[in-house]
């Protein structure tokens, strides 16, 4: 048997091959992971305190959960750090929050209880950046739903994680339509932009799709203050309600459907975030096939979510139900990894148009126009939980299970947005 013999030559060129094939594996990777070792700061700023600080406690622990997930696989390669700020639901402490990451060199911010912080940071970012070139801020809204915020009010600083009152509104309302049952609706909200926004855009939108329902009364009262809403709960009955509309978050929601068990009325709740905290516990097994959410997730989405809600619960048992969070996350990693840079003006435009595969509900966009984030609603009714629904939050036994979706093309809103942008 002979052995073959390698020529000098031969060595030489296998050689090459296998340094090019190694140069090209390391540029691959480079290009995969064009950021890899630099470390993103983020401030989050929102209650932590106060009736709404349960909520705020929530969001801040789903933040940095996500933040560490996303750390460790994003296209940019770049590791995410969350700090977190409670600005007591105050506009002045938000403020203040924001002068704070400035002056600590930190260019991406986050919040979203409540529009009526939303509209003085966008304000004061807008001005900053306006003002010191080098130096700009992007905020990252993951639950302000005031729809100003993406029209009158847009910013080319601005990004909605979150689907705005408009969107819900109308897969709410597309619902309604198809529900025969519902011939008198009461309209209780929060008296400041959302809650607003809310009670304006049910009228309008009922009175195109279901003219015949009657709006037998409307309330607005002050948020996160009102502790006993018996009173209300007796006015929805007395007026003949037979389903409530609200767009209430926090104890606002949960001290509400309390009140409902407690002075037992029996008609139909469509909300925005019955699976938010508190309010599971507060309806109990009360409101079964009665009280409706509307939202962008709900808790048996299944795949990847599924795989985050369960570690999250066995990390701190608590519920993660903030799911733009993962979008958000999803969303700048992929735009960092575009514009190959961390800088904000560059993320900023990298994002406008970006669409995404998410980790639930499918491609998501983040629309160029206005820097609202398209996606699929879903609407949820509360039930027991089943092998089809599995998911219980706060350990009630019960769930939101989907009873209808609506794509992108059904529940997306138009824009009078005209945007302003810088140089690119």
């Amino acid at each position: 048997m002979k052995t073959a013999k390698t020529t000098p030559a031969l060595s030489l060129i296998t050689l090459t091959v296998a340094a090019t094939l190694a140069l090209g594996t390391g540029a691959a990777l480079a290009q995969a992971k064009p950021l890899a070792g630099q470390t993103v700061k983020l401030m989050w700023i929102d209650p932590l305190t106060g009736l709404m600080g349960p909520v705020g406690t929530n969001q801040l622990k789903t933040q940095q959960f996500l933040a560490e997930k996303f750390s460790a696989s994003n296209p940019a390669g770049v590791k995410f750090e969350v700090i977190g700020v409670d600005n007591k639901l105050s506009p002045t402490e938000s403020l203040n929050a924001l002068k704070s990451a400035i002056d600590q060199g930190i260019r991406y911010v986050i919040q979203g209880n409540g529009s009526s912080v939303a509209i003085p940071l966008i304000d004061a970012i807008n001005k900053h950046n306006e003002r010191n070139p080098g130096k700009e801020v992007v905020f990252l809204n993951e639950a302000a739903v005031d729809p100003d915020l993406t029209n009158s009010k847009c910013s080319f600083w601005h990004f909605r994680f979150d689907g705005d009152t408009t969107m819900k509104l109308e897969a709410m309302t597309t619902f309604i339509k198809g529900q025969p049952d519902v011939k008198k609706v009461y309209l209780l909200n929060q008296n400041y932009s959302h809650g607003q926004q809310v009670a304006r855009y049910a009228k309008e939108y009922l009175a195109r799709k279901r003219p015949d329902i009657a709006i037998v009364g409307e309330d607005l009262h002050p948020l996160a203050q009102v502790r006993d809403f018996a009173p209300y709960i007796a006015k929805i009955k007395a007026a003949g309600a037979d389903t409530v509309i609200t767009g209430n978050w926090g104890s606002d929601l949960s001290l509400l459907v309390k009140a409902a068990n407690e002075g037992g009325y029996t008609g139909k709740f469509l909300t925005y975030y019955t699976g938010v905290t508190g309010t599971p516990s507060a309806l109990g097994t009360g409101g079964a096939g009665k009280v409706y959410q509307v939202a962008y997730a709900h808790y048996n989405m299944g795949g990847q979510m599924d795989a985050y809600m369960k570690d999250f619960k066995a990390k701190f048992n608590d519920d993660l139900y903030t799911g733009a969070v993962i979008r958000q996350f999803e969303v700048l990693g992929a735009a960092m990894a575009k514009a190959k840079s961390t800088d904000p003006v560059k993320v900023a435009f990298a994002m406008e148009g970006l669409k995404v595969k998410s980790a639930f509900g499918g491609e998501v966009e983040m629309r160029k126009t206005d820097h609202q984030l398209q996606q699929t609603l879903y609407i949820t009714v509360w039930q027991k939980a089943d092998a089809k629904n599995p998911y219980s939050p706060e350990n009630t036994g019960m769930t939101l299970a989907p009873v209808a979706t609506y794509e992108p093309y059904v529940s997306s809103t138009p824009t009078s947005c005209q945007m302003t942008r810088p140089a690119s």
